[in-house]
């Protein structure tokens, strides 16, 4: 890819900071139903509601289809969250950027050219093991590995490649077939995604 096919357009930002946007808003309300009905269900197993706040580091890139999307995306997302009162609070200022990271280096690897579904199950496994790996030793470090901490990342790991990978390939062909995306790749190339 040359430079000028990797330079953000304003679209791209505007598109990449709306995603953000919608996806703080509903972090905050994730989190409330993480801390309170889902609640019922105990560590490690209602890990496989994780996946959600993986989401925008997925899709953000399969639609700008830019370096750095995956982690503008998210990054943007949790600051959101984070300003709206998320119950983590500036942990995830810390977190996202992590989570975000992970989903890059899978478009990263390879080149920013391949935008297919392993390398969309690529991204989001790899935020979801970040996210888990992150959790267990900072919300978590009393816990042991064999009974909590790997299942925790197995089940946030698999809920991240269902969810964020799955979800985020399905969203975007779903958009892309309506024609919101004629813009981006993404659009142009409706049955590549």
């Amino acid at each position: 890819m040359d430079n000028t096919a990797n330079r953000w357009r304003t679209i791209d930002i505007v598109i990449a900071s709306v995603l953000g946007v919608a996806f703080g808003v509903i972090f905050w309300a994730w989190g409330l139903l993480w801390n309170g009905p889902a609640d019922a269900i105990p560590l490690p197993g209602r890990a496989v509601l994780y996946g959600v706040w993986l989401v925008p580091a997925v899709l953000g890139a399969l639609i700008i289809r830019k370096p750095g999307a995956a982690f503008y995306t998210l990054t943007f997302a949790a600051l959101v969250s984070v300003a709206l009162g998320s119950s983590w609070g500036w942990t995830l200022v810390v977190q996202g950027p992590l989570e975000a990271a992970a989903a890059e280096l899978a478009f990263a690897v390879f080149g920013y050219r391949n935008y297919r579904l392993p390398v969309a199950l690529l991204a989001a496994t790899l935020a979801g093991l970040a996210a888990s790996i992150y959790d267990v030793f900072i919300w978590y470090p009393g816990t042991a590995w064999g009974s909590f901490r790997l299942p925790y990342i197995l089940i946030t790991a698999v809920s991240s490649l269902v969810v964020a990978g799955l979800g985020s390939v399905a969203l975007t062909r779903a958009l892309a077939g309506t024609g919101v995306l004629d813009r981006f790749p993404a659009g142009r190339e409706r049955a590549a995604v």
